[in-house]
């Protein structure tokens, strides 16, 4: 049976917009471009999916990825960004993600053997926007939020050692809490004009984070009255409470991390 796996490489970069020529700089652990001065950081993940190579162990060297993407996609975004700072022009998500768009098309075929399979721009350590192919007729939002809630983990059908055995600290009697930490993410039409974030923020907390933040879990949220708070069922929880509610935009996923070591995700 064929296995295919994913590799994704992360590519830091600044821009300064107002600056004629870039600084290409020599550290991209910080961002190459380094970026003179208070320029624009981004993280522009790539990923790519396919075989891995009996002889090497690599879906694709990696150093294929840097070499390509910094050959291809940075001056495109350098010009891009530069152009839109110069004309004193609004940058919408939709004009990121045709960017994105712009990125796939300048890297399809440049890898043997792979298929680019995402590509996925950090537009700061918490929000994000994706494309998934180059004719893709939309794009991917994400957003993360965080909320602190205490919780206890406890079966009544089931007896005290029962329940110590199964759930073990977390069955404390008098609870435990967790800085939870949500991430939101929507498809979006390309083609569908300008998406308020603010909008897509305010339904997140409205039908969500308000109700579960600073809040006993167990006694203070109808849904956990019979429900065990779990990671997994807090997932599906926010899901159920959100879905069909973004305007102009599906849920696509909701990822809730307990702590970083432990997350859970529901999908469409």
């Amino acid at each position: 049976m064929l296995m295919v796996q994913t590799l994704a490489r992360q590519i830091r970069f600044s821009v300064n917009p107002f600056l004629a020529e870039q600084q290409y700089g020599y550290n991209s652990y910080a961002s190459k471009p380094c970026g003179e001065g208070l320029a624009l950081y981004f993280s522009l993940w790539v990923e790519l999916s396919g075989g891995v190579d009996s002889d090497t162990g690599f879906v694709v060297n990696v150093t294929e990825i840097d070499r390509e993407v910094r050959a291809e996609i940075l001056p495109l975004f350098v010009k891009r960004i530069c152009e839109w700072y110069e004309n004193g022009l609004h940058i919408a998500l939709s004009d990121v993600a045709a960017l994105l768009q712009e990125a796939w098309r300048a890297l399809g075929g440049r890898f043997e053997g792979p298929d680019l399979s995402r590509i996925c721009l950090e537009l700061n350590p918490f929000r994000k926007v994706a494309v998934c192919g180059e004719d893709c007729t939309v794009y991917y939002f994400s957003e993360k939020f965080e909320f602190a809630a205490m919780h206890k983990l406890w079966n009544d059908k089931f007896s005290e050692e029962k329940n110590m055995e199964i759930f073990g600290k977390c069955a404390n009697p008098s609870g435990h809490g967790h800085n939870y930490v949500i991430e939101v993410t929507v498809e979006r039409p390309l083609e569908q004009g300008e998406f308020q974030i603010g909008d897509f923020e305010k339904t997140v907390f409205d039908r969500f984070i308000q109700s579960v933040d600073h809040r006993n879990l167990n006694t203070q949220v109808a849904e956990f009255v019979n429900l065990n708070p779990t990671v997994e069922n807090i997932a599906r929880v926010a899901w159920q409470r959100l879905n069909g509610c973004f305007t102009g935009a599906t849920l696509s996923s909701v990822t809730v991390w307990e702590n970083d070591r432990t997350f859970c995700t529901c999908r469409a």
